[in-house]
């Protein structure tokens, strides 16, 4: 009897150890597998420089998700300060076409599927009453948190690029969601830099870091975060900004754009399976709450050694992550 227990116990440990490796190259896969929908709200300008600047960053990050990342327009919306519509507008960005964007969207996000929303502009308050200025009434961001409650079982990438939206963090932080952020604190109002230097970043190819034809969150507040303190050392100032990320390791899997297809027939079998099994993966998170936590762990487990496996085929194989 000791000598079986004695067995069960090795199996167990040897089933942990390779599950934790499984994870551990999870961590580094994109979450490939997934749609895109995405929101962008610009804020009151105040001033002719800004308005331009304002809406020349959200035409950067409209243009990366149409013609780098697929996203189709009944999935993109994007609201100005603009009280007609325009060739970048949808809407007027009112908090009341804010929350009807949100519940818009949430007709169309799948479980899985990865929702993006960045906001531009003039940002304010402190902690739960942090704002962007808008036209009207401004929305708050315990509003913003209790817009996104709704999408629990998708991928949230929160960006407010404005000035003064470090405490949107601990208002917006949870499970499954990246909230990025143009400074540290509220007390961080000068002007911003951020936000030219992110918007531009998400469809640009120096920003690939791994050189994989994907742009992850992570690579991209990386790289407008180095250009921002480039310019305020190359100009001798004391940098008046800090960028924050929530969660740099999900920060890290959400990546935006189109695989590139491999030109062996192989690899590129490797990698179509890979996605399927990372679509499963997603499906099967959406359903931990329906099932037993043994059913749901051996599931899990599964698929997560079966993405290994893949994984290390692609790499063997030669096809890089």
């Amino acid at each position: 009897m000791m000598r079986r227990g004695m067995i069960f116990r090795i199996v167990r440990i040897t089933r942990a150890m390779a599950l934790q490796g499984a994870l551990a190259l999870m961590v580094a896969l994109p979450l490939s597998a997934q749609r895109t929908h995405v929101l962008l709200v610009v804020g009151l300008s105040g001033a002719p420089q800004f308005k331009r600047s304002f809406e020349a960053a959200a035409q950067s990050a409209r243009s990366a998700a149409t013609n780098r990342w697929g996203v189709s327009d009944s999935s993109l919306i994007v609201l100005t300060e603009d009280s007609t519509r325009t060739a970048l507008s949808s809407g007027r960005s009112t908090r009341e076409n804010i929350a009807q964007a949100f519940l818009r969207l949430s007709s169309r996000v799948q479980p899985g599927d990865v929702l993006f929303v960045m906001l531009m502009g003039h940002g304010s308050g402190e902690g739960a009453q942090s704002k962007v200025n808008l036209p009207g009434p401004d929305a708050t961001a315990a509003e913003y948190a209790s817009w996104l409650a709704g999408f629990s079982k998708q991928h949230v990438v929160f960006v407010n690029a404005a000035t003064g939206s470090g405490d949107f963090v601990p208002v917006l932080k949870a499970q499954n969601r990246v909230v990025v952020t143009a400074t540290k604190t509220s007390n961080e109002r000068n002007e911003s830099m951020f936000l030219q230097y992110f918007a531009g970043a998400l469809g640009m190819d120096a920003a690939d870091a791994d050189k994989d034809g994907r742009l992850s969150v992570f690579e991209v507040f990386r790289f407008a975060r180095t250009e921002v303190g480039k310019v305020y050392t190359s100009s001798n100032r004391m940098q008046t900004e800090h960028a924050l990320v929530s969660d740099s390791l999900l920060a890290s899997r959400v990546a935006f754009g189109k695989t590139a297809a491999s030109a062996d027939p192989r690899i590129a079998g490797l990698i179509a399976t890979r996605q399927a099994l990372e679509s499963e993966v997603a499906s099967l998170r959406s359903k931990k709450a329906t099932m037993t936590a043994d059913a749901y762990n051996a599931e899990l487990e599964r698929l997560l050694l079966a993405l290994a496996e893949k994984t290390k085929a692609i790499r063997a194989a030669g096809g890089g992550t």
